[in-house]
């Protein structure tokens, strides 16, 4: 059967920054899905786009080719309205595991499809996974059932869903082009538009443990998704947050399991409450629960029955002992003074270098390693006082570790230290 483009072509066209037309996107995005575009024309193209950029209408037809290349799910059944979050990633950020029962606790169901942790950002199926029998994987079908009893899904997405996606993010990967702001919209807004959520809000992480380094990069992303979701049909909105330190107290896998469970049983840290709390009331308004009231839902327990409820749902033992690493460094003050920097990156680092993260899709991760922050950014300390609590079953990872934590703590006489704003800005259509 002959093509009706020629793959050289679209390439072409858009390395002399010429807008694609809507005929050329769904065949180039169909053709690559298909095996007729190489991988070295989709890498070609990919770099392209990455130099010359896509308008708003390329980007929203772009989206729906990679929809088109799979299944849509469909939740219109249900008896409850539907809302999602989707966070563009950062260190400690657990946020994920209180918010989706606590926003299920009014009555709007949760289908949260998540994905594992590559590198110093953390996944939060790995999180989940160290739960005793907490399985990842459910059907379609068991999916949809837990959304109508219990209200809140933490699952793996469905190979169904945007295969042309799952081709193209691992070429991006090897070919210096993740940065494309049209190519990261449209690989995270396909998958939740073809998940077929009615809402989304987009938690846009920017600061130095972020994917997004840079504030008007990180605004740009957002306005794009916001863009591509509402031209979609689904209500969208963005959060940009700051990731310049942790989310928390923790990062890694069963460290965090326990901080979100403190979340829901009314403690935790602050930062973490805040940001649970602004997500879930951006999610109600958008379900139609204007009214709801997250913080009391934390403090009366009710949005910790739905955790309960959503776990033992999915095979896990709520009441079992979470694991703990088998050994533990702790990095102390070298001076007396005012912890002014903790950099997000440097933790992210070494959490995943002790184990709580993988180099490779196909690595194990450690259930227990990880790290534990006893100050925060702004607090005075004393020299000799524990700043991090390194958490590893493999002792040898603990050199690696501390390197990764070089330059990212200082101490001094008092400068800015303390975190800015958590919510920087609010983006909607």
């Amino acid at each position: 059967m002959s093509e009706p483009f020629d793959a050289v072509d679209v390439i072409v066209a858009k390395r002399d920054g010429h807008r694609l037309t809507a005929p050329q996107i769904d065949w180039v995005v169909d053709a690559y899905t298909r095996g007729v575009v190489a991988e070295e024309q989709m890498s070609a193209l990919a770099m392209a786009i990455l130099l010359n950029g896509m308008d708003r209408g390329e980007i929203a037809r772009w989206t729906a080719a990679m929809i088109a290349s799979g299944e849509r799910l469909d939740f219109s059944g249900l008896s409850r309205p539907t809302a999602d979050k989707h966070s563009t990633g950062g260190v400690g950020d657990k946020i994920t595991l209180p918010l989706a029962p606590l926003v299920a606790s009014f009555g709007v169901a949760v289908p949260q499809l998540s994905g594992r942790g590559l590198g110093h950002t953390g996944g939060t199926l790995d999180k989940l996974e160290s739960i005793p029998g907490w399985r990842a994987a459910l059907t379609n079908d068991e999916m949809m059932s837990q959304l109508e009893r219990v209200g809140a899904v933490i699952c793996q997405a469905g190979s169904g869903l945007a295969p042309a996606d799952r081709k193209l993010y691992a070429l991006r990967d090897v070919t210096g082009t993740v940065e494309a702001i049209p190519l990261i919209a449209t690989s995270i807004m396909s998958k939740k538009i073809a998940e077929g959520t009615g809402s989304l809000v987009l938690d846009v992480k920017v600061g130095s443990g972020a994917f997004m380094k840079d504030l008007d990069r990180a605004r740009e992303l957002a306005r794009t998704m916001v863009e591509l979701g509402t031209d979609a049909g689904v209500r969208t909105v963005a959060l940009l947050t700051d990731m310049s330190v942790p989310l928390g107290l923790t990062a890694g896998n069963a460290l965090e399991v326990r901080e979100s469970v403190e979340v829901l049983a009314g403690g935790g840290p602050a930062d973490v409450v805040e940001l649970t709390v602004a997500l879930a009331r951006e999610m109600l308004d958008a379900a139609g629960r204007p009214d709801a009231d997250p913080a009391r839902a934390l403090a009366d327990g009710s949005a910790m029955d739905a955790w309960r409820a959503m776990i033992v749902a999915q095979g896990g033992d709520v009441d079992a002992e979470l694991p703990v690493a088998r050994e533990t460094e702790v990095v102390v003050a070298e001076r007396d003074g005012v912890l002014s920097t903790l950099d997000a990156y440097a933790v992210g680092v070494a959490a995943w270098r002790l184990g709580a993260g993988r180099a490779r899709k196909e690595d194990p991760v450690q259930a227990g390693a990880g790290v534990q922050l006893h100050v925060r950014p702004g607090d005075r300390v004393r020299a000799g006082q524990p700043i991090l609590t390194l958490h590893t079953d493999t002792p040898e990872r603990f050199g690696r570790a501390h390197e990764a934590l070089a330059g990212g703590i200082v101490v001094d006489d008092g400068g800015a230290g303390a975190r800015g704003p958590l919510v920087i800005d609010r983006i909607a259509v």
